[in-house]
């Protein structure tokens, strides 16, 4: 049997007219933009402003980080194929961007998990907060994220960057999905599918335990809150919160928790944009610059940098 090694993939991409492709490059581009404003704002403020060098803003800043990383693996190369019309990727590349879009995005699981435990000290306990959350601890809660992450993600993505390629090399999708790589090698994948799956399920409802049980406690403890405006205010900062995990949670699961069907669904692409792009692109805005102090940070930096033009 004649076997030609795969040197590049063909994504297919978002869409199949040119009309449609540069409406998502708009739209994308437009997100991507509000993604790296966010988070770039994130990460800037919370750097510069003594009163916000607390816990809950040492994980945020770290959140904003791995969030520009994570849409950084893939928004890149899918606005160049969009523009471009160019849908081919080198098998390396192909390689790479699996490796961190799937290291990276389950380090934001992780991340989360920890941002909804430091919340429910913080509410629930908050006379050993400044003990339980020193910067010791916080430290290592982040390096632990971080190498869990890239410990879970390794095995599988080194077994799968081991197969061989024969062709066919086309993925019905926008970036180097795994479940789709798989499905296009010319030998068993069996053993890596299952792998992943029970990996899938250790970093998803793992997570998603630890995020429940600390906002059920939140819940529980904001109920007991005497002031009716008290209780209002912390229910409209935990609704929004559980807004994008349910969101971020649901299609995630529905993602990677089922066996993916042969050569891709157009519904695989839409679930991907949902939680790939649309929460990135809420999460700075929801989880940081809703908030009060952050709001009273940024505001006296643009009338500070507004003082400073009007000098010169």
């Amino acid at each position: 049997m004649n076997c030609t090694t795969v040197v590049e993939f063909v994504l297919l991409g978002l869409a199949n007219s040119r009309h449609l492709e540069i409406t998502l490059f708009l739209f994308l581009v437009i997100a991507y933009f509000l993604i790296l404003l966010g988070n770039f704002s994130v990460i800037s403020i919370t750097l510069v402003n003594n009163f916000l060098q607390t816990p809950m803003y040492y994980f945020l800043r770290n959140f904003a980080l791995l969030e520009i990383t994570f849409t950084s693996t893939f928004m890149p190369s899918t606005l160049y194929s969009l523009l471009t019309e160019i849908k081919t990727i080198s098998l390396h590349g192909c390689f790479l961007q699996m490796m961190f879009f799937y290291c990276l995005g389950t380090c934001t699981f992780f991340h989360m998990a920890v941002m909804s435990l430091d919340r429910y000290v913080a509410i629930c306990h908050p006379l050993h907060y400044t003990a339980i959350m020193n910067n010791r601890f916080c430290l290592h809660l982040i390096l632990s994220c971080w190498a869990v992450s890239f410990l879970l993600m390794f095995p599988p993505t080194i077994m799968t960057v081991q197969l061989p390629f024969c062709g066919p090399n086309v993925m019905n999708h926008f970036y180097c999905d795994a479940s789709l790589l798989l499905q296009l090698s010319c030998t068993d994948t069996g053993l890596i599918e299952e792998l992943m799956f029970v990996v899938a399920i250790i970093i998803l409802l793992g997570t998603l335990t630890v995020i429940a049980l600390s906002y059920g406690c939140i819940i529980v403890t904001i109920l007991h809150i005497p002031s009716s405006a008290g209780r209002r205010k912390a229910f409209s900062t935990c609704s929004a919160h559980l807004i994008v995990v349910v969101v971020f949670y649901s299609t995630s699961i529905y993602r990677y928790i089922r066996r993916a069907q042969r050569g891709g669904q157009d519904s695989d692409k839409v679930l991907s944009l949902f939680f790939s792009v649309l929460t990135q692109m809420l999460n700075p805005y929801i989880y940081s610059l809703r908030n009060k102090q952050v709001k009273q940070a940024l505001r006296e930096r643009i009338l500070k940098f507004s003082g400073s033009l009007r000098q010169l």
